[in-house]
């Protein structure tokens, strides 16, 4: 764990881990408690157990922070954004009055300037 992560809830396979935040409040990731790479290396178990775990942080969030939507994804690989090699499901609680509200994990990404240069006309 990164230094001031907390586990919050768990189960036998997953944790989910929290820090101080200062924009992202209430945001959080699960991981396996084995360590796999990516996304891409967890098992069946561990997806069951990340689904279950899941539930109980949005109930966990849901009480705590009451967000109006969640924003959750995984990044695989660098280019894919994954800088720590643990596979992690970002879980980020959204609110209406946040400037980006409303703006999705695709909304970046479909933007012109991140065109590919090998594919722009």
């Amino acid at each position: 764990m990164i230094e001031d992560q907390q586990a919050v809830l768990s189960n036998e396979h997953c944790l989910f881990l929290q820090m101080p935040q200062k924009v992202l409040k209430g945001s959080g990731l699960i991981v396996p408690r084995e360590h796999r790479p990516t996304v891409f290396e967890l098992t069946e178990e561990e997806w069951h157990a990340t689904f279950s775990l899941l539930q109980e942080v949005k109930k966990f969030l849901d009480e705590e922070y009451q967000p109006d939507g969640y924003t959750i994804g995984w990044n695989s690989g660098e280019t894919g954004g994954q800088h720590i090699f643990h596979a992690h499901l970002h879980v980020i609680p959204r609110f209406e009055d946040e400037p980006y509200a409303g703006r999705g994990i695709r909304s970046w990404l479909k933007d012109q300037e991140n065109m590919r240069p090998s594919i722009q006309d």
